[in-house]
Parts: C-alpha cells; structure tokens; sequence
C-alpha cells in the first residue's frame, strides 16, 4: 500500500507517474531504509520539510546501486503528484538550493516542454554552488546552472531517463515561447556600444594627423608605385625561367618516360611469374597431399580385407582345438572326464 500512487493522481505520458523512473531504480528505493522511515505518509505539505533537509544531489551508488534522499523524494512526489503550483514555489525558492533543484527536476519529468522552459531557463542565474553523489559514493562539486544545463541537454540524469523535449526554436517559430534574453545582453550592448564610440573616435584622430602630412603622404604614393613597377619586372623575370624550366622538365620527361614505362613493364611480369610459380607449388603440394591420402586410404583397405579374411581361420581353430581336448562334449560325464584326463596328460575320451 505504501509503495501505491495516489488515487487521484493523474496518467502522464500516458502511464502512472511512478513509472517515469525505470523499475529496477524504483525497486532498490522501494527497498531502501529512507524511504521505509521517512517518505511513508509524506503529503504535499510535510514534504517540504523532508526537502529542505537535503544536503546533496545524486541518483544510486556504491556497489549494490543505493538510491540518494533525493532521489527517494522524486519518487515520492511522483507518487503523490503535489498541484503545479506548490513545484513552481520549489523552483522560486531562493533560500534552499536543493528544494529548488527538487522542483526543477520533478517538472522536468511531468511538465509540458514550454512549461519546462519558463520556469527552468531563469535558473541559469544561480551559480551556488551544490554537492553531487557520485556512482562510486564520493562527493563533487557542482552549480546550479549546470544542474539545470544537464536536465535541459542531457538523455540521463540522476540515474532517470529525461522524457523527450522538443528544441527551444521549434515551439519559438510556432508562437508559444518567446525568443530567450540572456541576463548579460545589455551589458554585451553597452560594451558594443562603447567599442564603437571609442573606435570612431581613433579613426577621426588618424585621419586628421594623416591630411596634416601632406608632403609625407606623396612620397608614400612615390615609393608604392616603384615597388609596384619593381615587382611586375621580377614577375615577368620569374614568369620566363618557369616557363623554360618546365620546357625542359618536359623534354626529359618524355626522354624518360619510355625507360620507366618499360621498368614497370618488367616488374608487373616478375610479379607474373612469381605469381605462377607460387600457384604451381601449392598444386603440386595439393597433389601429394592427395596421393599420400589415397595411399593410406589403400592400405588401411588392405589391412581390412586381410584382417577379414584371417577372423575365421581363428574361430575354425579354436574350434578344432576345443573339439580335440574333449572339453567340450555334450554328455557332462565324458566332459568331466576329458577335464581330468587333460589335467593329468592323458588323452581325451571319445
């Protein structure tokens, strides 16, 4: 009974709200020992207390996988589904950080996707800093807004599977949120706008210093037409030695291209022939293997045959020895008898 969801409480996503969390994590809180003392007969208002309690952030640890406090009191919000204003004063808590946290993750789970982003993206501007349980049972260090930042992003937190949130641009373009305002904005404006005033201002001041100098200004005109004529020469220099360089290149080129056409040539039918005179082994070692195996198939046939042929010659034997020392005849006196008579050297009886 104490493990049972509220009656009154309502499907989301089309399932019981208990099943949000996966049913291995929900049997080891189930079996744990805070949420047998402290969790049984929690209601929406009792609850608060037991959060305001909480001292750190974390899904299961240590081998055996046990669940944290927190997690415990996700499932029980779960269970008795607290009305959406109660999780918006958690989230608006400003004095308890983990009360916050508590209310952001368990609206994560049930809230609609644009609920999820108005009440959770303000968040972004808490930096405390909170304690997280790690899976190997030691503490971290975290933030608020990077608790926040893995709800929003991340598939999995706290060992429980995010329900899919849709991206923030597509419900932007249909009209139900309105474009994100980040709390540095104005003064990323005031920065841009002084940048701009102070850069207008340097430019004016050059200008002005550079008109002043006018006989200076001719002969940086001078000098940069003689570097220009001077770099055209070099470059119809340099243009005609790359021309005659690649004229000869290509002349040797085509004298020795033929001798590296025929190189190749010799190579590919090295690798021909070595290509054959691999084939050619293995077929001859192929061909022993087989007539070694025939052989031994001839033999074994032969041993068989000969073996066959001497089995009755023995039983005949043995046989004709049995019937010579009388042992064997049908009236039991007589083969007494025999018995005796071999024991003692003598011949059988008839």
């Amino acid at each position: 009974m104490a493990n049972r969801t509220d009656p009154m409480a309502k499907n989301i996503r089309g399932t019981n709200p208990q099943n949000l969390v996966e049913k291995i994590v929900r049997t080891k809180i189930y079996q744990h020992t805070f949420w047998k003392e402290q969790c049984f007969g929690l209601t929406a208002e009792t609850l608060v207390d037991k959060a305001m309690e909480l001292d750190h952030v974390g899904g299961t640890f240590g081998g055996n996988r046990k669940p944290t406090p927190f997690l415990c009191l996700i499932l029980k919000m779960l269970q008795i589904q607290p009305e959406k204003d109660i999780v918006v004063e958690f989230i608006k808590n400003d004095d308890y950080k983990y009360v916050r946290i508590l209310g952001a993750f368990y609206l994560r789970l049930t809230g609609t996707d644009v609920d999820v982003y108005r009440y959770l993206e303000p968040l972004y501007n808490d930096y405390r800093k909170v304690r997280q349980k790690l899976s190997d049972g030691k503490f971290s260090l975290t933030h608020v807004d990077e608790v926040i930042e893995e709800l929003l992003t991340k598939d999995y937190s706290c060992d429980i599977a995010m329900p899919r949130l849709k991206k923030r641009w597509t419900l932007e373009q249909n009209g139900l949120l309105e474009p994100r305002k980040s709390v540095l904005e104005d003064d990323f404006e005031e920065e841009e706008e002084k940048e701009e005033i102070e850069g207008v201002a340097d430019v004016s001041e050059d200008e002005k210093d550079y008109n002043r100098k006018s006989p200076e200004r001719e002969r940086e005109r001078d000098r940069d037409r003689d570097r220009r004529r001077d770099s055209h020469r070099h470059r119809d220099r340099d243009y005609d030695m790359d021309r005659d360089y690649d004229r000869d290149y290509d002349r040797e080129r085509g004298r020795g291209g033929r001798d590296r056409e025929r190189d190749y040539r010799d190579r590919d039918r090295e690798r021909e022939r070595g290509r054959d005179r691999e084939r050619d082994r293995r077929d001859r070692a192929r061909r022993r293997s087989r007539s070694r195996s025939r052989s031994r198939d001839r033999k074994r046939h032969e041993t068989d045959d000969v073996r066959d042929r001497e089995e009755p010659k023995r039983k005949k034997e043995k046989k004709e020895k049995i019937r010579e020392d009388g042992t064997n005849h049908p009236d039991p006196e007589i083969a007494e008898a025999n018995k005796l008579r071999l024991s003692l050297g003598l011949k059988p009886l008839k």
